[in-house]
């Protein structure tokens, strides 16, 4: 053998060994770190039905009335024209809640990122006015950004690479949804006929009821089974807010309404999620009559409910974390990010979850929470199943369906359930997932202190 067959084979021979000992597996992504990007707080809004719910009351005059040009008459008629919580005052109250219970310093704070879907812009001029409102400094930028409903949790997902890359070292992810304020047909822009000449393109814009019906009905995915589902949702959620489970995560945020029967100005704490039915049965929900299609599966008892609610997780570095002194909830492992066709929109956690499981080197069997987003119940019922994922862990206080889906929101909203459940059981791993509309999928790993 020459020398250069020697170099070449001793080559070899290390980077075999090196294969074989890079560590992977769940001991591997337990193990702390000072370069760890860890979060510090997380938490969430009550989710209000949308239009319905406890935010769609908020009292906000046009200003010639707050000089008092004109009579109380015209004041409360004036006033109902506003009659839901905007999403940038519900942001606003997530930021303040944030700094207050994390007491981090918010001049610390070098950058914001938050997810909207349904806002002109994504909200991002009255987000960045939202953040100085809260007491965030001028020199803490913002930005909006808007990956449909994995929204909220790309914000955090932006801001942790950020803070990994050196780019800023504390920072917040953060999502909101006012469905009340922004829900309806005029959401999504019209198509110009290039896109629509183009099939694949033009199936972008099919509504994911259709969508999800037809998947239903494709991949046999009964309506007995998805009722039983959803049922299953309610019951999980009804038992968690009976037994106090989310209120740790909630931050309880007043609002002003008027009376219709006095019409006096009033105010009310909203303190929990107002969206979960209780005494939910399959049995009551197979009296819903179907959505999208006559004699179809999916109506609103076995899909994700409009709604209203904001969330925000503090990321920064584990050594900063300690410098600061901020409590370590626990950390961010990795992210994935997926395409799926248009129409099997649902299928996203499907193919997002195995990239992320592989990038932080674990199995599923490691896994110890799932937080799937309940879309739909179709949609969810087959992941998981094609997964072959333990349905004990997959949302055990309920999902979208029993709780809401305030679209950008969702996302963030995950994380601080996800902590939430993982340190009330003694848990360590857990998993955030959703389909995204359009054909995507994302899912993120994350680890409890």
């Amino acid at each position: 053998m020459s020398k250069a067959q020697q170099r070449l084979s001793q080559v070899q021979s290390h980077l075999a060994s090196s294969e074989v000992d890079i560590p992977r597996g769940r001991e591997t992504i337990l193990q702390k770190s000072p370069d760890d990007v860890v979060v510090t707080c997380a938490l969430r809004t009550p989710l209000t039905r949308g239009g319905k719910g406890g935010f769609k009351e908020h009292v906000i005059p046009p200003p010639a009335l707050i000089l008092g040009r004109l009579p109380r008459l015209v004041l409360l008629a004036n006033a109902s024209l506003s009659s839901s919580t905007v999403a940038a005052d519900l942001l606003a109250h997530t930021f303040k809640s944030l700094i207050s219970r994390s007491r981090i310093d918010p001049s610390l704070v070098e950058d914001i990122s938050v997810g909207n879907v349904l806002a002109p812009g994504a909200g991002a001029t009255e987000f960045r006015a939202a953040a100085l409102v809260a007491g965030f400094p001028e020199t803490a930028a913002l930005r909006a950004v808007n990956r449909q409903c994995s929204s909220g949790l790309q914000a955090c997902v932006d801001i942790a690479n950020a803070i990994r890359c050196g780019m800023v070292d504390v920072g917040v992810g953060a999502g909101v949804e006012s469905m009340s304020s922004n829900y309806g047909p005029g959401a999504v822009s019209e198509f110009s006929e290039t896109l629509d000449s183009h099939r694949e393109a033009k199936n972008c814009k099919v509504p994911m009821g259709v969508l999800s019906e037809q998947m239903a009905s494709d991949r046999k995915i009964t309506r007995e089974v998805q009722d039983a589902f959803a049922a299953r949702s309610f019951q999980r959620a009804e038992a968690a807010q009976k037994t106090g489970k989310f209120k740790e995560e909630i931050a309880p945020m007043k609002v002003k309404w008027i009376d219709p029967k006095t019409e006096e100005e009033k105010e009310m704490v909203v303190d929990k999620d107002d969206g979960i039915r209780p005494g939910m049965t399959t049995e009551g929900l197979k009296k819903i009559r179907p959505a999208f299609k006559e004699g179809g599966s999916i109506h609103a008892g076995n899909a994700s409910q409009v709604s209203d609610g904001a969330a925000a997780v503090l990321l920064m570095k584990r050594s900063t974390a300690e410098r600061l002194g901020q409590k370590i909830v626990g950390k961010f492992v990795c992210s994935s990010v997926v395409g799926v066709k248009p129409l099997l929109m649902g299928i996203g956690p499907w193919k997002a979850i195995p990239v992320a499981l592989e990038k932080a080197g674990i199995g599923k069997e490691e896994v110890d929470v799932w937080e799937i987003n309940e879309a739909f119940a179709s949609q969810c019922v087959w992941c998981v199943k094609e997964l072959g994922l333990d349905e004990s862990k997959v949302n055990p206080n309920g999902g979208a369906i029993a709780f809401g889906h305030p679209l950008g929101c969702t996302g963030a909203r995950q994380v601080s359930t996800l902590f939430n459940e993982l340190g009330r059981t003694g848990k360590k791993v857990g998993v955030t997932s959703m389909c995204v509309g359009t054909g995507m999928g994302m899912a993120a790993v994350w680890v409890k202190e």
